[in-house]
């Protein structure tokens, strides 16, 4: 990078216009994260079997959110550049692609919640009363998964278009409204009946039904970016072209990365009680710290390809060097937080002695993890994505997780029956070991590209 080029950055624009996109996200993520685990404490109080049957419940809506976040990246993606080029209709277009790509998958997943709920859940238990609790659920839930898809569109598309903040106050509002609900349906307060686990679905559908009409109401400003339903058959050709060639990567990893995460927790759950529930504590306490990379890595997509697609290729160039560089700064805070807060976690859980102390490795372990999480979702997830260099990502999770970390721990765990803590650092290699392969495609900046074209 010359010199010249990083010295061409306001930086005060660019500080200010990273804090007012990433704290917005960066609330919101935190927001839905604390949703699961008030479902797993409320319904926790009730009885266990209601508590697992949501849990394995809520995995049809982890699946659907794969193929949602391949839809809502794509349109992030190239509503960024052709914001950043000052081109709305294109901007109401892929807005209009979304929704029918979104609302077409949230109708499949309704659908099958409504009629086939006994089947999706023998995907992930036998045990008759869980799946009998969890079809319930569904039943009721299937209807806010329908919903889910639109939302989602309206709230990227806020994001892209400079107005994160409104949307995130919509998106953390429906939480707060879903834990109230969740604690009046579920244990009957207010005069309501206790509802229990169809409770808690009730809670969501509701939430969502709420998110969805404050949507509505922020789309209502004549500045507010709107789909263009009326010319939906007449969207440029090239545009869905662009969208499917930007979709189908970021599906793949979508699907490469979830799926592999659920490996991981298999892995460990199959090695002993206690290290499963080491990991599960574990598990919620890196999801809640990694929702400041994640927001500050949505960030860097927006501001990078709003360059790029404004045809400043070298402001973006800098930008994304800049951007990298602050991620490793995140990484190694996160680093000192995880160790910091790790006395505190420990001692606040109630496990047995054995179990404290592979919660107590696994957060060592999950300290140095952090440094490459933090640096490749923004340099990989922002920085890349801000380009549409979407296929490193699918490229870099086959070898890195699939070809490596989850091979190395499923024979340390079952052939060479190794300690779980080392069978946990085996699922933290896949972060860490890519950051030299990131940055060696970082310094090729194949990801400065301008995705634009002239579609009028």
């Amino acid at each position: 990078m010359k010199k010249s080029e990083t010295a061409s950055i306001d930086t005060t624009v660019f500080y200010r216009t990273l804090v007012r996109l990433a704290l917005p996200i960066t609330l919101q993520s935190l927001m839905l994260a604390l949703v699961a685990a008030a479902d797993a404490l409320m319904l926790g109080k009730v009885a266990q079997v209601q508590m697992t049957a949501v849990s394995l419940a809520t995995q049809v809506q982890f699946v659907q959110n794969m193929f949602l976040f391949a839809v809502t990246s794509a349109g992030s993606i190239l509503g960024a550049q052709y914001w950043g080029k000052g081109d709305r209709r294109t901007m109401q277009d892929i807005f209009t692609l979304m929704l029918l790509a979104a609302g077409l998958i949230s109708l499949v997943f309704c659908a099958a919640c409504e009629f086939v709920p006994e089947a999706l859940m023998h995907a992930f238990s036998h045990d008759a009363d869980i799946i009998a609790v969890g079809a319930s659920y569904l039943r009721i839930a299937g209807w806010s998964y329908a919903l889910t898809g639109i939302s989602q569109c309206c709230l990227t598309v806020m994001k892209v278009t400079g107005r994160a903040r409104p949307g995130a106050i919509v998106s953390s509002a429906a939480v707060a409204v879903n834990i109230l609900l969740n604690a009046v349906f579920i244990f009957g307060l207010l005069g309501a009946p206790a509802m229990e686990a169809e409770g808690a679905a009730l809670a969501t559908t509701l939430s969502r039904i709420a998110e969805l009409a404050a949507c509505f109401v922020l789309l209502l400003p004549k500045d507010a970016v709107r789909p263009a339903l009326r010319r939906c058959l007449r969207i440029p050709r090239m545009l869905v072209r662009d969208s499917i060639r930007q979709c189908l990567p970021l599906l793949g990893s979508s699907l490469l990365w979830g799926v592999g995460f659920t490996s991981y927790t298999a892995i460990i759950g199959h090695m002993s009680a206690d290290a499963a529930a080491a990991n599960s504590i574990s598990a919620v306490v890196r999801d809640l710290i990694c929702c400041f990379c994640n927001g500050v890595g949505s960030a860097a997509c927006i501001m990078v390809g709003n360059e790029l697609g404004a045809g400043k290729l070298e402001t973006g160039k800098a930008y994304g060097t800049k951007l990298k560089n602050i991620s490793y700064v995140l990484g190694f805070a996160s680093t000192a937080f995880v160790l910091a807060v790790t006395p505190l976690v420990v001692r606040t859980v109630i496990l047995t002695d054995e179990a404290h102390g592979y919660l107590t490795g696994m957060m060592v372990i999950m300290a140095v993890y952090m440094i490459g999480r933090c640096v490749n979702t923004v340099t990989i997830n922002g920085v890349f994505a801000g380009g549409g260099d979407t296929l490193f990502d699918f490229y870099s999770l086959i070898v890195c997780m699939w070809c490596i970390a989850i091979p190395l721990a499923l024979a340390g765990a079952f052939l060479f029956h190794w300690s779980p803590l080392v069978v946990y650092a085996c699922t933290c290699l896949d972060e860490v070991g890519k950051i030299p392969w990131v940055m060696a495609r970082f310094r090729k900046y194949k990801w400065v590209c301008d995705l634009t074209r002239t579609l009028a």
